[in-house]
């Protein structure tokens, strides 16, 4: 066999061996890469104790976005990479495994409340039937009041539900800020420059919200439940069905119940 025979034969080995064995490692390097996880608003520090929590444990990480159930449904539906989807309501992952995105149709992990808050050096007065906020919308005391955008947002469809139930809805629309989600809603309510808002529970009895805030816990029965869902993506990898099976565990379970989630039955 002369040289340059040999040189070919050497050569057409090498790439024929990186041919085969890019697609492992691609695919290695796939599995073991920190998944992205889409989150509602809700739970933006009651997941980031979780997942603080999960990395200690497993030694694991994830990298979690908050924002509207809404908006992340359309992104995922539009093609967004991430591996699971927690929900602020059922309805989106409805959707998303109708439409074959999701691999099923996923777990309720928790129920959402609703809360009205002030700063705490507001003169706003709060209470579950929201009186005072009638009293102080009928006296002009209100000029800005934050909720979520019901138009893409649980929580801000809730708020919406729970001041059309005691026909306050008509009178404090003008008077509306509206957050892109509900965690911009909130910073909205308690900034000073709105008289409040209507927020996720979870929100407020965090202590980042407690320690410049006041609230009030809305009554479930002043609007539609939010019945939190979660489900892993088509594409869910390793990383993603563990912190999945994690958020069900009596560990994260018991930080969403601090927050103040409801929680279902284990199955």
């Amino acid at each position: 066999m002369s040289s340059l025979t040999r040189f070919f034969h050497t050569f057409g080995f090498a790439v024929l061996f990186c041919l085969a064995v890019l697609p492992l490692s691609s695919r290695a390097a796939e599995k073991s890469a920190i998944p992205a996880i889409a989150a509602a608003s809700d739970l933006r520090f009651a997941l980031d104790d979780i997942s603080q929590k999960f990395t200690h444990d497993t030694g694991l990480k994830v990298k979690i976005s908050y924002g509207s159930s809404g908006n992340f449904a359309t992104q995922i539906q539009n093609g967004a990479p991430y591996e699971l989807f927690l929900s602020a309501d059922e309805k989106y992952i409805q959707q998303l495994h109708k439409a074959g995105v999701a691999r099923d149709a996923g777990v309720l992990y928790a129920q959402g409340q609703l809360a009205i808050v002030a700063p705490k050096a507001g003169s706003l007065s709060l209470d579950p039937e929201l009186k005072g906020l009638a009293q102080a919308l009928k006296a002009g005391e209100i000029s800005r009041f934050a909720i979520a955008n019901p138009d893409h947002a649980p929580y801000g469809e809730r708020a919406k539900e729970a001041l059309q139930s005691v026909q306050l809805w008509e009178a404090i629309q003008p008077k509306l800020i509206l957050g892109e989600n509900v965690s911009q809603a909130g910073q909205f309510a308690i900034s000073g420059s709105t008289q409040g808002g209507i927020i996720a529970l979870s929100l407020a009895m965090s202590p980042q919200f407690a320690s410049h805030s006041r609230y009030a816990i809305v009554p479930a029965t002043m609007h539609s439940p939010l019945f939190q869902r979660m489900v892993l993506m088509v594409s869910a990898g390793d990383t993603a069905e563990r912190f999945y099976d994690y958020l069900q565990t009596d560990n994260a379970r018991h930080i969403l119940a601090d927050y103040g989630f409801s929680l279902p039955e284990q199955p």
